[in-house]
């Protein structure tokens, strides 16, 4: 099939564990967007959030999905927020790209982030409260941008062996980047 396989989802939903593997198992090039952006910059996400904010961190967002989404035969793990702007979302579907939603329980998601120190929105107190606010507000525009959406609850290995069996002759892989 032509075009990258971009995961989209919440923080935590497995995009970079799920796509690593499926990249491995497509025999496909696996891009981190947000590992890109943080070579490109010379500093973590972290960093970018702390001396541009969250809008600079956009914009390095959206370039960075400009010049991954023209590639083709590519796994991209998109960041949690990047499908929730329409242009990435166009971007990546003009180049025949299928977006695919990890989709996690809430509670399930709640538990995996717990401890994390790595993203910016999650480093205050009431953490639980803002991932689900987030969850609310996000996951119906996952949904939207989404070609299909899967069940990404098991361990990162099942979904990407799921996922890569709808890329085998006759699995539902359908021209223009559409999955039946």
């Amino acid at each position: 099939m032509q075009g990258n396989i971009v995961l989209c989802g919440f923080m935590g939903s497995g995009k970079t564990s799920i796509g690593r593997r499926l990249a491995r198992l497509l025999d496909r090039e696996f891009i981190d967007l947000d590992q890109y952006i943080e070579e490109k910059a010379g500093m973590t996400v972290s960093q970018i959030f702390e001396k541009e904010g969250e809008a600079g961190f956009r914009r390095r967002e959206a370039q960075a999905a400009a010049e991954v989404a023209p590639g083709d035969g590519r796994v991209i793990a998109s960041g949690g927020g990047t499908v929730l702007y329409p242009k990435n979302v166009e971007l990546f579907h003009q180049g025949g790209s299928v977006i695919l939603y990890l989709d996690v329980p809430l509670a399930a998601l709640q538990e995996r982030l717990k401890n994390d120190k790595r993203r910016p929105l999650l480093q205050v107190p009431d953490r639980r409260q803002v991932i689900a606010r987030l969850y609310r507000q996000r996951c119906p525009l996952y949904q939207a941008a989404a070609d299909r959406v899967i069940d990404a609850g098991a361990p990162a290995i099942v979904v990407a062996k799921r996922i890569a069996a709808l890329w085998q002759p006759g699995q539902g892989a359908a021209p223009g980047g559409k999955m039946s």
